[in-house]
This record gives C-alpha cells, structure tokens and sequence, in this order.
C-alpha cells in the first residue's frame, strides 16, 4: 500500500463523516440486546452465561480486554486494536446492564464533561480519595503509577 493511500486511510479513520452511524446508536443497539440476552439460556448464549456468572467475572473479562487493547497497541496491531476493542465495548456494556447503568448516563456523563474541560479531556481526580482535584492539578503521579503496573504486560504479551 502506498504512503499516499495509508495517509488517506487514517484520516478517513480520525475524521468523523456525517453518512457514518452515530456511536452512540452502535452502543444502544448493543445494550438492547444485552437486555434482551439476559433471559436466554446460558447453556445457548455466552452473554446470558456471563451475565449469570455475575459482576466479579464481567469485571475480570472487561479487564482483561482492555489489557489485550493496550497490548496490541503497544505491538502496533491495528486490526487486532480495533477487534479487542469491539470486545472492550461488548463486555463494558454487559457491566453496564447488571449494574443497571444505562447508556444515556454515560452520554450525560460525557457531556458535563465536554462542558467543564473539552471532549477530548480526561476529569482529573485523586487516587486515594476519588476526588475531583482542582484544575491545576493534572494527576500526572497517577497516571505513571498506572503505566509503571501495566507495563510489565506490555513487555511481555498478554499470554506471557
């Protein structure tokens, strides 16, 4: 592929386009169906099945996708990024429906958010209290703390 067509390719990708499904549709028509998994048999469907084997293990699979995401990041996989990540949302929303959290709130969320720091900013917040920290403060310390723990997964795979 050429370096023309590859620049093309990813801004097509980081540049919203007005004819694609708004997110947040994809993520409402996933939570309808989640809802409606939940009284299958779970000997028939693997999401009846997790929602049964409870928050604990809903818990432990959203972990550890997010963990397969940064790996494959870290090993410059795009299309393994973006299937990891499609496995990411699924089972971040299957936490969603047994904690009863709906994706409206978390478009809520977002939107107070956007109003307070801009869309593409994180609220900075404590780690040991769990409270917002003032504006200056950017929870650098936290955030090397969380790289300094992932990084030995990176390192080595998330097999290894």
């Amino acid at each position: 592929m050429s370096t023309r067509r590859r620049r093309r390719d990813r801004h097509e990708t980081l540049t919203w386009r007005p004819d694609s499904a708004p997110m947040s549709d994809s993520v409402q028509r996933l939570y309808a169906a989640v809802l409606s998994a939940r009284t299958r048999d779970p000997a028939k469907s693997r999401t009846a099945k997790l929602i049964r084997e409870g928050v604990p293990k809903m818990a432990k699979k959203l972990g550890e996708e997010a963990v397969e995401v940064g790996i494959e990041a870290v090993q410059n996989n795009r299309p393994a990024v973006v299937r990891e990540s499609a496995d990411l949302l699924y089972n971040l929303v299957v936490l969603w429906s047994e904690l009863g959290i709906t994706p409206g709130e978390i478009w809520r969320e977002m939107d107070r958010r956007e109003e307070l720091y801009g869309i593409a900013e994180k609220l900075p917040k404590s780690r040991s209290s769990g409270r917002r920290l003032p504006a200056g403060d950017s929870g650098l310390a936290d955030d090397a703390a969380r790289q300094d723990a992932l990084q030995p997964l990176l390192l080595h795979g998330k097999h290894g």
